[in-house]
């Protein structure tokens, strides 16, 4: 078997992936078969760790859009990732896979504080590190938070699943029209407003030369094809 292309991976998920059909709450069937796609690239040796988004139980901006102080709201988005990074860490731990969540707000009982070297750490020994409550800061998302992590721990790439096989001109399933992109850099995306990940998120990575890919997650066995190298999805890079 060839030897996987990407040794060291950030895998971002949006909350509303785990919340599987409904789009809201999290699904035992979707975490569950999420889960067994993480095992199967942690024991071909690749080393993973994991950001996902809250929306599937709430949502800051739309929160604060509707007059609750953006601070407050993007706190209570941060709350809500740790309650999905629990959730996955139960699913893979019931899996056998060696877990970690790290938490960027304190709280001591649930979670590991985030600590850049005990993370690193805990990948060179094969866990999976979930990283929870974003950066810890309101006003940056989890797009953000993931390619924040990604650069502390020097991952080799961003890989963003979702419910879609890439990134395409418009919404495939509203445009019968839309026509998928294979690749294309950080400023085509910045430019065109392409929804990759948010504008803080793709300069960061931008500037520090990290791919990012963007590929369908629910479909099986794709996190390994991503990770051994195949052409699926899109990937957004330097020129």
């Amino acid at each position: 078997m060839a030897a996987p292309v990407y040794k060291r991976v950030l895998l971002k998920l949006s909350g509303e992936m785990l919340g599987g059909e409904q789009g809201y709450g999290i699904d035992p069937v979707t975490i569950t078969s999420i889960a067994n796609e993480i095992k199967e690239v942690v024991q071909c040796g690749v080393e993973l760790a994991l950001v996902i988004g809250g929306g599937n139980i709430f949502r800051g901006l739309a929160a604060s859009s509707k007059g609750m102080d953006r601070a407050s709201a993007d706190y209570m988005g941060m709350l809500a990732t740790m309650i999905n990074a629990l959730a996955m860490q139960d699913a893979l731990e019931h899996l056998e896979v060696d877990t970690r969540v790290q938490s960027a707000i304190a709280m001591q009982e649930v979670a590991e504080p985030y600590i850049r070297r005990r993370a690193i750490r805990h990948l060179e020994k094969g866990r999976v590190v979930i990283f929870g409550a974003g950066t810890g800061n309101p006003y940056f998302t989890t797009d953000t938070a993931a390619s924040l992590r990604a650069m502390e721990i020097g991952a080799d790439v961003i890989m963003k699943g979702t419910k879609v096989d890439g990134v395409y001109t418009a919404d495939p399933k509203k445009d019968s029209q839309a026509v998928k992109y294979r690749s294309l850099t950080y400023i085509d995306v910045l430019r065109k407003g392409l929804q990759v990940m948010d504008a803080t998120a793709v300069s960061l990575c931008m500037d520090n030369s990290l791919p990012i890919v963007v590929f369908d997650v629910t479909t099986g066995g794709n996190v390994k094809r991503v990770v051994f190298g195949e052409e699926i999805g899109t990937i957004v890079k330097g020129e």
